[in-house]
């Protein structure tokens, strides 16, 4: 479902939307929406830099029971023996030892 919404732009800008795109009404809504994904990125960053009091308990309760369900040994998560050795080169990339 849609809802009409009058918007009121500068002469300028409508003509440079009409440069780009045939349908202002498509173009206002992407922009509109990638405006508005960019402002729950930015809140999301801003909740992660500074997280809310209750957030972070229950955060690191679930970080306590994903340890405890890791399994028992030495520690070790991954078989260093098996894999194959790599190292970072820039400009290159992954490189083998």
């Amino acid at each position: 479902m849609n809802e009409r919404v009058t918007v009121t732009l500068p002469v300028e800008l409508v003509r440079e939307i009409d440069r780009h795109e045939r349908n202002r009404s498509k173009f206002v809504l992407r922009s509109v929406q990638s405006e508005l994904e960019r402002r729950r990125r930015d809140e999301l960053r801003r909740s992660l830099r500074k997280p809310h009091v209750e957030s972070q308990a229950l955060a690191e309760a679930g970080e306590r029971e994903w340890l405890a369900g890791l399994p028992d040994g030495d520690g070790d998560l991954v078989d260093l023996a098996k894999g194959q050795a790599v190292r970072w080169i820039p400009g290159q990339g992954w490189v083998e030892q």
